[in-house]
């Protein structure tokens, strides 16, 4: 696994890192992802979340992890968690500080498993968040079934942001749907500085991008915090 950092600029402070699948030699998710085989999804699935765990807690992290996993890969909520949940408690890891990222461009058959799994997690203290936002065939449809405590802004959103007014419409769009509701919102594929500054005076305030950090197999990567005030 690699570790991405997600920035809170308003308090210019970590608030969690992404655990993301990489291959032995660093080859990208998509390349990981697209040799595995439908009989093996479940199988792969549990291996990424034990695997983060093991990482984040051998690298002495106190932020929460983020782990990306696939609905269609849990059959049974609680069954499913047995294996995070032993490997939490023998790591002395909470729960509390596990985030669990929907991949939002999985075709989601049924929104009531969906919507049971997010209940089932949230119930243990389990977070939820919804990824990819923006770029999958659910979108809007996903949010009517669940409340994720955070949902990830696409990168196609958030890149150029800064200076695309019809991008900055959709995303106070975002902001406003959002006002007053418990879910945060996180922009990721944050690569300048400009981008950054619009989504942090406009209170989008998490972040994650190359702008940051790169992702760094089995590391915890320092932050490029911006040169501009936060306060």
């Amino acid at each position: 696994m690699a570790f991405q950092p997600i920035v809170d600029l308003s308090k210019r402070d970590i608030h969690a890192y992404e655990a993301l699948v990489r291959g032995v030699n660093g080859e990208g998710a998509h390349s990981i992802l697209s040799r595995v085989q439908s009989d093996d999804v479940y199988r792969f699935d549990q291996a990424c979340r034990t695997q983060s765990l093991k990482q984040i807690s051998a690298l002495e992290s106190h932020h929460p992890v983020s782990i990306n996993f696939m609905p269609n890969a849990v059959y049974d909520p609680e069954t499913c968690l047995r294996s995070t949940i032993a490997i939490a408690k023998k790591l002395h890891w909470p729960l509390e500080s596990i985030i669990f990222e929907i991949t939002e461009t999985e075709l989601i058959p049924r929104f009531d498993h969906l919507a049971d799994i997010v209940n089932t997690y949230r119930s243990l203290g389990l977070k939820v968040a919804l990824d990819d936002f923006g770029s999958g065939s659910s979108n809007l449809e996903t949010l009517v079934h669940v409340t994720p405590d955070y949902l990830k802004l696409d990168r196609a959103l958030v890149d150029g942001i800064g200076s695309d007014r019809r991008k900055q419409k959709i995303a106070n769009a975002m902001l406003v749907m959002l006002d007053g509701e418990a879910t945060q919102i996180v922009a990721e594929g944050v690569e300048t500085m400009g981008d950054a500054q619009w989504l942090f005076d406009h209170g989008i305030t998490l972040q994650q991008g190359y702008f940051f950090a790169r992702p760094q197999l089995d590391t915890l990567p320092s932050v490029n915090w911006p040169s501009w005030s936060v306060s």
